[in-house]
Formats: structure tokens, sequence, C-alpha cells
């Protein structure tokens, strides 16, 4: 018996859309050239992003970061708002590599996906250029993935890469953190990217994202960028150490910067997390410590510094129209069997208090 031709396969047929990708290409060219600076070579379309150093660092290390922006895709495509996640992908990965003192340069970004929505992918990459130049880096590269069976039809997922320079000389790595530092902190603008998991949780045991629309789009706020602010700051005044409020909140993040010798107390009262965070703790009935150890609690950012410097960095960034940070705590010598990090409510010893 004579077997009949199978008709021809083509890679749409398999659920890829090589058109559909040069499309999205073409509809972000407008925002990538935005975030261009006077290093990069070439243009988008290339196989390698080029960027030249140049002359201007003496003795130039190179800080990289790569991160996501987990489960808050989720809730962006629960709400079918895309335009701001990208911000959040660039915000995880320059805020880190700014705690070592570092500049971001450029970025790339990997956006994979079941079915290329244009408008939608378009969308996130325009917050990834938004983000990139909010920050002052160039947005290089980057790779559309589309991949039928990994992920379901609507579902993408969001890597990015983040590259920048310090001087040699000028790494921030915490060796000079004594007790004589205190914890200034800079608020945040919500969750940032962390705890998205547990937000939906409650989120869903509060009746859903249809009865709670308003927070759940709070909650989509991206997360800060804070180079703008802090970069001028490491020129004029001693900043012994930096840390990002990421995933493992207040306890983990401030501590991985400070010298085994010393431990950190954190004082609840000097200021008052956004009220979401209050939010999230009673409709989850989630205890304060698991508050702490998963969400940013308001402070995103945190600066550790001589206690007589401080009135002179708040005056710098006030002066540059930022906010005025706050004392949250202060660092200490170790003492035997207690544990490095502390959250008190004395303030006696944790300088300004809210309001002077």
């Amino acid at each position: 018996m004579t077997k009949t031709p199978d008709s021809e396969l083509n890679y749409r047929d398999a659920g890829v859309d090589i058109d559909a990708g040069n499309r999205l290409v073409e509809r972000i060219k407008p925002a990538v050239r935005r975030t261009s600076r006077p290093e990069v070579l070439g243009g988008l379309g290339g196989f390698g992003g080029l960027f030249h150093l140049g002359s201007r660092f003496r003795d130039p290390v190179l800080v990289s970061g790569t991160d996501g922006v987990g489960t808050k895709l989720m809730l962006a495509r629960a709400l079918g708002d895309h335009a701001t996640i990208g911000i959040d992908l660039v915000a995880m990965c320059v805020n880190d590599i700014l705690v070592a003192g570092a500049e971001p340069l450029f970025f790339l970004d990997y956006y994979a996906c079941g079915r290329l929505d244009v408008d939608a992918a378009a969308q996130v990459i325009e917050g990834i250029a938004e983000g990139c130049r909010r920050a002052g880096c160039a947005l290089i590269g980057g790779e559309t993935a589309e991949m039928p069976g990994m992920y379901a039809g609507g579902d993408y997922d969001l890597a990015g890469f983040a590259v920048g320079a310090v001087e040699r000389e000028n790494i921030i790595d915490g060796h000079t953190i004594d007790p004589q530092c205190v914890l200034l902190g800079l608020s945040s603008s919500g969750a940032h990217s962390n705890g998205y998991s547990l937000i939906r949780k409650v989120l869903a045991r509060a009746g859903g994202i249809e009865d709670n629309a308003e927070r759940a789009r709070l909650m989509l706020q991206p997360t800060r960028i804070y180079t703008p602010e802090v970069l001028p700051l490491l020129a004029e005044h001693d900043i012994r150490g930096m840390a990002h409020i990421t995933g493992g909140g207040l306890t983990e993040n401030i501590i991985r910067v400070v010298p085994e010798a010393f431990g950190i107390e954190i004082e609840l009262s000097a200021w008052q997390p956004p009220e979401m965070f209050a939010w999230l703790a009673e409709a989850g009935n989630i205890p304060a410590a698991e508050m702490r150890k998963t969400f940013n609690m308001g402070i995103g950012f945190v600066l550790i510094v001589p206690r007589d410097r401080v009135e002179a960095i708040q005056t710098s960034l006030v002066g540059r129209g930022h906010e005025r940070p706050v004392t949250i705590g202060r660092v200490v010598p170790t003492v035997p069997r207690q544990a490095r990090v502390r959250f008190v409510q004395d303030p006696t010893d944790c300088g300004e208090r809210p309001g002077q």
C-alpha cells in the first residue's frame, strides 16, 4: 500500500513566528536608542553588544549582576499591565551592582514566552528601556525566545544582566564598617520584586484580585532605582557599606555587608512602613518576624556611614531634590550567643528621629 505523503511543516506550524519576532525588534528600536551612551558601538540587531570603556577609568573593575522579577510577573499578567515590569527587571540588577559602588554601564535582557504577543512584549521591553534610562545605562542587546510547550500560550518570563564598573580603589565592600557607623534607610516604592508568591497567596485569601484590584495595582508599582541618588554621594562622602533590600528582607540583607566582628540593631519605630505591609500582615495573618524576613517594609536601600557624616549626607541628598534618609539603626559589637541582627524598640542609640 502506498503511503500518502504528509503535508509540509514550517516553523510557524510548530508555534514559532519569526516574523512576529522581527516586528517586535522594529517596534522597540526607538526605545532602545533612547538608552544609548557614547561608549556604545553599533546598534540593535548584531550578534553581540559592543561597549568601549574608553579612558574615563584608570583601573576599572567590572561588576556584573543578574536577576529576574519572580512571580510579580503573574500579577502583571493577571492585571493585563506589562508597562512597568521591565523597570523592575533593570532595578533588581542595577541596585545590586550599585552596592559595590559600581556605575551601571550596560544591560541585556532575556524574554522567553510560549507564544509571542508583540504588543505585550513591546510594553515589557519598552519598560526595560525606561529602567535603563533611569539608571543611566545602555540597553545594548537582548534575546526573545518563543518556546511553545515550555511555556503556556500567554506566559512569559524575564531575566536581566547588568554590567557596571568601579575604580579598584573605590570598591565598597564593607571592610571599614565599625560600631561608629549607623544605618541610613532610603524608602522603597512598595514591595519591589520580592515576596510576590506570598502576596498572591494573601490576595487569594482576601477574595482574589477582583475584590482587591486597587491594592493589586498598588503592588505592581515598579522597583525604585537608586543609582541617580547614590552614585553622586560616593565621590563626596564616606560611605562604608550599602545593602539592597531584596529577598530576605531587612533581616538578611544588611548583615551581608557587615564584618563578622559586628552586628546590627534596627530600630523599628524609626520609620512607618507603608500601609500595604500592615494590610498584608493582617489579611495573611503573617507574623512580624516573617514580614521582616520577606519584605523590605518600606526601606529599599541602606547606606552604612559614620555617625558624624549623617547630616552632611542628608543635606547632599535634599540639596539635589531627593528624600532625606532616616537613621534606622546602628552597628554594634557582636555579642556571644546573640543574633547578629536585632530589632529593637528603644530609639536611644539609633540617632535621628523622624521629623527632626
